[in-house]
């Protein structure tokens, strides 16, 4: 069996474990409620981002002051909502002004006007003439095809989700695949739903970033639990049924922390480079996936390790416990009816006699 250099109780432990989940999820649901909405990129709800280049370093607020005046004066503009974005222009060369970048989002159903392009352009430029504000592109997103491809990622994530049920009860079919599978999958909503919560609380939206990040987890945390439901099975095999259920599990966990503990830092390390490196430049698309899937990938060797396998035992624990009073119902209701016969037999006997002493 291999060495085991930790000894932590993660099967004892496993409600304080369950207790910090629930307890994240709670503030970050109630934040999320109360005072950080979600936020939907366009290519879910439809609308249109427009990309300005610019040089100096103008105020933001002022950048969005004139933007908003202009959108006043527009009736099909004055009542729609724009979220503005800022990062640096990486194409830009050694020699060239324009070095920065502003994306303003427009949600709604209808693209916006090339003449309410231009007339937004010419403001910036007449606010700021020394800035040389350039439209670099305008993507615009029809609602039905946002909706459309957001139902397609909710798709494939459903899917991904049961073949790996189907695949964990296949391969571990000999420790109960199926019970193992389903908690693997609940390990897996929970990192899911921390993904989701770490859009909302850094208020970054909801695009293809955040279905890609989920899908990378996903990957990553059942990686990881397979690992530790096979050092399970490898152990049950020979440990031998004297051994608990809750013994081997926990032998086990303490086995992989290491290698768990061990891959997901120099994981994190990889990506935490990328994610400071596209702070440092202002790559607002890589932050919101680098960032995503930092956290993630914490919270999915901390699910394989303190959720998916603690939930298993007690799930395994409940229906033994259900098995064995099952059996003692059945050894009592066995006995009970044995008895009762030899009451039946004894008592048909007492009568036999009674009448023959009658006869006599």
């Amino acid at each position: 069996m291999m060495r085991q250099k930790f000894h932590i109780d993660f099967i004892g432990k496993s409600k304080i474990f369950f207790c910090i989940s629930l307890g994240i999820m709670l503030v970050s649901l109630i934040l999320n409620i109360v005072c950080l909405p979600t936020l939907v990129d366009i290519q879910f709800t439809g609308g249109t981002i427009i990309k300005y280049n610019y040089g100096g370093e103008p105020s933001h607020k002022n950048i969005e002051k004139i933007v908003n005046e202009t959108l006043k004066g527009i009736d099909t503009l004055k009542n729609e909502k724009v979220d503005f974005s800022y990062s640096e222009n990486l194409a830009a060369s050694a020699d060239d002004t324009t070095k920065h970048i502003v994306s303003l989002q427009f949600t709604g159903n209808k693209a916006v006007e090339i003449e309410h392009k231009q007339a937004i352009t010419d403001a910036l430029q007449k606010g700021y003439p020394k800035n040389s504000f350039e439209e670099e592109s305008s993507t615009a997103v029809d609602a039905s095809k946002g909706a459309n491809f957001f139902l397609k990622c909710i798709i494939a994530v459903s899917m991904a989700a049961v073949i790996m049920i189907l695949y964990v009860a296949i391969r571990f079919r000999k420790i109960g695949g199926l019970s193992a599978g389903v908690m693997a999958v609940v390990a897996l909503i929970h990192d899911l739903i921390i993904v989701y919560f770490v859009f909302v609380l850094f208020r970054m939206p909801l695009n293809d970033n955040f279905i890609a990040v989920v899908l990378m987890i996903l990957g990553y945390s059942l990686n990881d639990t397979i690992v530790i439901y096979d050092r399970i099975r490898e152990n049950r095999r020979k440990s031998g049924p004297k051994v608990t259920i809750t013994e081997i599990v926990n032998s086990s966990l303490n086995q992989c922390f290491t290698r768990t503990i061990c891959t997901s830092i120099t994981t994190i390390i990889a990506i935490g480079s990328v994610l400071v490196v596209s702070l440092i430049y202002g790559i607002s698309s890589i932050i919101s996936f680098a960032l995503p899937m930092m956290i993630g990938l914490i919270s999915g060797s901390y699910s394989s390790v303190c959720i998916a396998a603690p939930l298993w035992v007690m799930w395994k624990n409940h229906k033994d416990k259900k098995t064995l009073e099952k059996r003692k119902g059945a050894k009592s209701a066995y006995a009970s009816k044995k008895s009762s016969k030899k009451a039946e037999k004894k008592e048909t006997s007492e009568k036999t006699e009674k009448k023959e002493t009658s006869e006599e």
